[in-house]
């Protein structure tokens, strides 16, 4: 364990392992409308407020593409450097289908059974 991970709360490593489970679906999410960049996914998981390091995204991007969820192609754009461009499959599709499908119901789930928890005079 680090000295980091040794100093948060159990709420902080709570909120920390949730976040790195749904990670995977907003990648994907992302790009369900159109390929993008490594550094354009950073920048909008950041703008999101679900702001990650490359060192967590590049491996989740190629547990994809090993996963055959993501394709990935180097595009030259402009004058700049080629950038390599993440896009959905069919499998990779379907699997966001099938993920924002259980997110769904665990979600709501999640919310009949905690939803009023705050609530005055519920659960004192």
């Amino acid at each position: 364990m680090t000295s980091g991970e040794q100093e948060r709360s159990p709420s902080e490593k709570w909120a920390a392992q949730l976040r790195k489970g749904s990670l995977e679906l907003a990648v994907l999410a992302l790009l369900w409308e159109e390929a993008r960049y490594g550094l354009e996914l950073l920048n909008t998981l950041n703008e999101l407020n679900l702001a990650i390091g490359e060192g967590t995204l590049y491996p989740i991007l190629n547990r994809l593409r090993g996963d055959g969820l993501l394709a990935s192609e180097w595009r030259q754009e402009g004058s700049g450097n080629p950038r390599k461009y993440y896009a959905l499959t069919p499998e990779g599709r379907l699997r966001v289908r099938a993920m924002i499908q259980e997110w769904n119901h665990l979600s709501t789930t999640l919310e009949r059974i905690c939803g009023g928890v705050l609530a005055e005079g519920r659960w004192r």
